[in-house]
């Protein structure tokens, strides 16, 4: 089941999605244009709808100061622009705007370019362009998420075990359910605080702003966030509701209460679904191509995820239970059918998503999007495993004989009539064959025992056993989901692999020809993990080139390194090494020229400083043509 969908994954990967993070798509001034007069505005256009802050400009003057400008607003009204009123005087020199928005998908994105005005400035005053990120704060924001995500699939999964997989006795599971509810509410509320410094790349202190607080629930994710809030009391009505259902129908074996199931069940799927549907509309699903199609997967694929993955965990907590189920091969035999179905709808979801998500061969290995993606494939794998061997212990269980998967089980009282039950007519014994010893008694009943003792002691534990073996098999599955479901946490935050790519198929003129050669080149960090660098040669072709290049820290956001130095050579003209050299112009690093006299395959070579001490190079192979 595993083989069909990684290849249809890598072939898929050739295609060309959207990608769901807000790409720079172009900026008017231009990125390092020299005018002869002052602009009147600034202006951003992205790939996909953005949303704007207070903050989301910074302009600063040659000399490093802020300048004052308008309130950030919209061009033409167009939701995937940012635009911002520059003040009427602007002095000579090169002028810093740093900018900072929040993607369609609830992420925040940043950046910074320069223009001249008259001419450039002589030397790069120091610009500190704003905060990129506070560790605390995202560290923070990632346990809540995380949170969330494992208490909504124990909460959905367990409802879900108790109603698909029908329990005899539901009652070990209450208190699955309330820790679940109750860690729901808590990371929603924490994501709910944290919303504005998130954002802003600040502390958690300014969580305590009333006025942020204010601001964050004017936002879409705002919004999603208090709408979780709201489905939680419902949420928990209905699980009391179905609670007082349950020991009603213990005390009542007739089950007089049946005909009430259908609406509930239907219910509890509406409220399942309007929790999905709060992440799917706040995440990667909620921008790029095939907005409608591309949420109803991602509600599909945590449904399917929390049914399978929490119901793993009810599944433990039953077979776990200090008085065992009655009927535990029927629990689980339902449970095994449930999960199947889980994990193809899985499947076609996460299929689908990682298509629209990779877009590249090279983005499976190139990005962190695509590692991460890999990572979780090779996890699923493993839990895969994990649930054939536990399917295997189901079956032995399901087939094994009453007496030996129901060792509790207490026999059928007969009724007997009064004085006891009648004597037992005692069997006429075979006629002598030729080859019976009249004296030989030939009764059987006695069992394998040659002294007519039962074999029951045996059966129980060979029942429990299979309890064991099943419980061991299940435990298994649910640490290896636990870690899946991180992974998919910090997948979710992560851009995906296109980002770059968009951004400059977004500048693409009209007459078609690609105006530059953009190669993003990853190389390591130490223990922090991968950055990148992205390097724009323009136009990418034989003579003067202009070079930028831009480098990206692990979590994809704007990095500020000591050093970058890039230099070029052709190996089959022995041509070389043609040293770029850049200039830190504050967020990011040009050479305003670089000339290629020749036409072929180059070798790019970049070298960053990490710090003061630790360096890396990476090379990559470019094409240059006439």
């Amino acid at each position: 089941m595993l083989l069909g969908p990684v290849l249809v994954l890598l072939v898929l990967g050739g295609a060309g999605p959207a990608s769901a993070h807000a790409a720079l798509g172009s900026t008017d001034p231009e990125d390092g244009a020299v005018l002869g007069r002052a602009p009147a505005h600034v202006t951003l256009t992205f790939s996909e709808s953005v949303g704007l802050r207070d903050d989301s400009f910074r302009v600063l003057d040659p000399g490093g100061h802020r300048l004052h400008t308008g309130e950030a607003g919209r061009a033409d009204g167009r939701s995937d622009t940012a635009r911002v009123a520059l003040p009427g005087k602007l002095g000579e020199g090169t002028y810093t705007v740093a900018w900072r928005v929040v993607s369609a998908d609830s992420h925040p994105v940043s950046g910074a370019f320069t223009f001249s005005v008259g001419k450039p400035s002589q030397a790069a005053a120091p610009v500190d362009t704003g905060p990129t990120e506070d560790p605390l704060t995202a560290t923070l924001h990632k346990i809540a998420r995380y949170l969330s995500y494992l208490a909504a699939a124990l909460l959905i999964g367990a409802a879900a075990f108790v109603a698909l997989c029908r329990p005899p006795d539901p009652a070990p599971l209450r208190r699955l359910l309330v820790a679940a509810w109750w860690t729901l509410l808590a990371a929603t509320l924490a994501l709910l605080v944290l919303r504005a410094p998130y954002e802003a790349g600040t502390g958690p202190s300014a969580a305590l702003d009333p006025a942020a607080l204010r601001d964050t629930l004017t936002t879409r994710p705002g919004a999603l966030l208090l709408t979780r809030l709201g489905l939680l009391l419902p949420v928990a009505l209905y699980l009391a509701r179905a609670a007082r259902a349950a020991r009603a129908v213990r005390v009542d074996r007739g089950d007089r209460r049946r005909g009430g199931r259908p609406l509930a069940a239907a219910v509890g799927v509406v409220l399942a679904v309007g929790l999905a549907l709060t992440w799917a509309a706040a995440e990667h699903a909620s921008a790029g191509i095939q907005v409608p199609v591309a949420m109803t997967s991602s509600m599909l694929h945590l449904l399917a995820t929390a049914v399978w993955l929490g119901g793993l965990v009810a599944l433990l907590v039953t077979l776990r239970a200090p008085r065992p189920s009655p009927d535990p091969a029927g629990v689980v035999a339902r449970f095994s059918r449930t999960a199947f179905a889980a994990v193809t709808v899985l499947v076609v979801t996460g299929v689908y998503q990682s298509w629209r998500g990779l877009g590249s061969w090279q983005a499976l290995t190139g990005s962190t999007y695509g590692r991460l993606l890999l990572a979780k494939v090779v996890l699923v794998a493993v839990l895969l495993a994990a649930a054939a061997v536990s399917r295997r212990w189901t079956a032995a269980l399901v087939t094994a004989p009453v007496a030996v998967r129901e060792p509790d089980r207490v026999p059928e009282r007969i009724p007997q009539p009064a004085g006891g039950p009648p004597p037992e007519t005692p069997k006429p014994p075979p006629p002598p064959g030729p080859d019976t010893d009249p004296g030989t008694s030939t009764d059987t009943d006695a069992g394998p025992g040659t002294d007519g003792t039962s074999t029951d002691t045996g059966d129980a534990g060979s029942g429990s056993a299979l309890r064991r073996g099943l419980y061991r098999s299940v435990l298994v599955e649910a640490v290896v989901a636990a870690v899946v479901l991180g992974v998919t946490t910090v997948l979710t935050a992560t851009p995906p692999g296109r980002s770059a790519e968009e951004a400059a198929r977004a500048a693409v003129p009209a007459g078609g020809v690609l105006p530059a050669s953009v190669t993003t080149i990853p190389f390591e960090v130490g223990a922090s993990g991968r950055g990148t660098v992205q390097i724009t040669l323009d136009p990418g072709r034989t003579g003067d080139n202009a070079v930028q290049a831009v480098v990206f820290g692990p979590d994809g956001s704007l990095a500020a390194v000591p050093e970058l130095r890039l230099s070029f050579t052709l190996p089959d003209k022995d041509l070389g090494p043609i040293e770029a050299e850049l200039v830190d112009r504050g967020g990011y690093w040009s050479a305003n020229t670089v000339t290629l006299p020749l036409s072929g395959t180059w070798t790019m070579k970049a070298t960053v400083r990490v710090s003061e001490i630790d360096q890396v190079s990476e090379t990559r192979r470019i094409r240059v043509e006439r």
